[in-house]
């Protein structure tokens, strides 16, 4: 994974499977033994079992949010992303850094997320 064509794919895979909720979307994205950090110092949701289990916990309703990002760098191995989720009600900045395998699949994931404040 070099490019922001290859890391497209896996973004708008993220995305589908975010306004789906269908546990094999979000299974598709992640390697057996991946790790999810939800914040950058939490604890890791470990293995796609968990992550599925933990996101669908967490899901947002089909539609609820919408995501717009660029990339901030793209390695081999390594994406970096700057995104925008805006609900109806509230809006925040983030960042991931996703790390791949080879086949494109996440092995870690980890997001940085800040709430814009209401003004």
């Amino acid at each position: 994974m070099n490019t922001v064509v290859e890391l497209r794919p896996w973004i708008e895979g993220y995305v589908r499977a975010w306004n789906s909720n269908d546990p094999d979307d979000i299974s598709a994205l992640f390697t057996d033994d991946a790790v999810y950090y939800t914040e950058p110092y939490s604890e890791p949701w470990r293995g796609r079992e968990e992550i599925v289990a933990n996101w669908l916990d967490r899901k947002d309703e089909p539609g609820e949010a919408t995501f717009e990002w660029h990339p901030v760098s793209v390695t081999e191995d390594v994406g970096v992303i700057q995104g925008v989720t805006t609900y109806p009600d509230k809006t925040y900045s983030n960042l991931w850094v996703i790390r791949f395998v080879p086949d494109g699949r996440c092995r870690e994931f980890t997001e940085w997320w800040m709430r814009h404040d209401a003004r």
